[in-house]
């Protein structure tokens, strides 16, 4: 009997933990109900509520339409309107040399010489045959004059003293090939040549160049060949000085069109007093046309360069057929990109003047986007900038 009744109180108790445990679970999941569709309730509010997103801040800038002359470029180099390598035209041993590296020579100045020992002691000898031979000379003639000597001896005579003339004259020659002086006023180079050093004929001593003027040899293609005329105005920047335009004149046009290149060979003469260019400069080359044109001109940072097509955003304004408030709205304007000059570029199609566009940081934007206009801290694009590459 005790064995039963123990076995019944046992059997309750699992069935009253079993139905409380079913009572937690109800709970649990009716607490999960509510949460969960309050969650869902919130967000179908937040998903029929509109968003509005506030106003982009940008800069501004207006199209303009300006007279640009038209320009055509090119790539040069600066080349001298005089420039040689001082050579030696006779092999000998170098005695002097009385220039500085880099210094500046006048015509006419000795540059260097050769060791003319030799050609000296010669020259002497030959001056004094030739004074031998014009005493005989003389001689001859009066006597031949008095008949005692024939026509044939003072014929020969005369012949000597004519080829011991022209000895001297050689001899003279040699010593002054032996003194090197400089052909032209110029700047001298880095001299190549040492005194006492044995050198060839023809070896290189030192380059000497004449630095102002300068010319600047470049190529335009032949279609604007007709448009090409002497004395146009050229305007040239070198790597070397990228804060720095050098002004010069269209002075030579070749006779002649490459057959390989189709381009018609130019040179601009540029004056050069402080000797800033030198010849094998790398050159930026404008040549400026007469005629201007009608151009409609924006700032290239407003321009948004892409493979499919440049572009640029319009403001417009726009208003909210709901509330009638009026916004500033961006419209993306594909556009043609012509001339660049300074910090502004030509449009040839797709803009007008008077249209406003965005200024700067196109790259973050997108079409249909409400904005704000605010120049205060917005950049200033120059014709002429300083450097020129901005």
């Amino acid at each position: 009997m005790h064995d039963v009744a123990k076995g019944i109180s046992m059997e309750t108790k699992v069935r009253r933990t079993r139905g409380g445990l079913g009572v937690a679970i109800g709970l649990f999941a009716a607490i999960l109900v509510f949460v969960v569709g309050i969650k869902v309730l919130q967000i179908g509010k937040m998903m029929s509520t509109p968003q509005t997103m506030p106003p982009t801040t940008v800069s501004s800038a207006t199209v303009k339409e300006e007279h640009w002359a038209p320009q055509l470029t090119a790539v040069g180099s600066v080349s001298a309107v005089q420039g040689a390598i001082v050579s030696a035209e006779l092999a000998g041993i170098v005695s002097e040399i009385n220039f500085e590296n880099g210094a500046e020579a006048k015509k006419g100045e000795v540059l260097m010489k050769l060791d003319a020992s030799q050609e000296e002691a010669l020259l002497r000898s030959a001056e004094a045959e030739a004074q031998l031979a014009r005493t005989d000379l003389e001689r001859s003639r009066d006597l031949a004059m008095k008949k005692v000597v024939s026509s044939a001896e003072l014929d020969s005579a005369q012949s000597k003293f004519r080829r011991q003339n022209a000895l001297v004259d050689q001899m003279r020659s040699s010593i002054a090939k032996k003194t090197l002086i400089a052909p032209f006023d110029g700047q001298l180079g880095i001299r190549q040549v040492n005194v006492g050093q044995m050198i060839n004929p023809g070896q290189q001593v030192v380059a000497l160049t004449a630095l102002d003027p300068v010319y600047v040899d470049f190529a335009l293609p032949e279609q604007y060949l007709s448009k090409l005329a002497k004395d146009l105005e050229v305007i040239v920047r070198a790597d070397a000085f990228p804060d720095r335009q050098f002004k010069g004149k269209l002075t030579a046009i070749n006779s002649m069109v490459d057959p390989v290149t189709r381009n018609v060979s130019l040179q601009a003469t540029l004056e050069n007093p402080d000797h800033a260019l030198h010849p094998g400069n790398f050159a930026k080359v404008e040549v400026a046309l007469p005629e201007t044109k009608k151009t409609i001109v924006i700032p290239g940072s407003a321009v948004s360069y892409a493979p499919y097509g440049d572009s640029v955003f319009l403001i417009e304004k726009q208003k909210d057929p709901k509330t009638g408030k009026e916004s500033q709205v961006l419209r993306q304007q594909f556009v043609r990109i012509g001339d660049a000059r300074g910090d502004f570029v030509a449009v040839t199609q797709g803009l007008k003047a008077g249209q406003t566009v965005v200024g700067t940081g196109v790259f973050k934007l997108r079409n249909g986007m409400t904005v704000t206009v605010n120049n205060d801290l917005a950049p200033k694009p120059e014709l002429n900038p300083k450097p020129s590459d901005t």
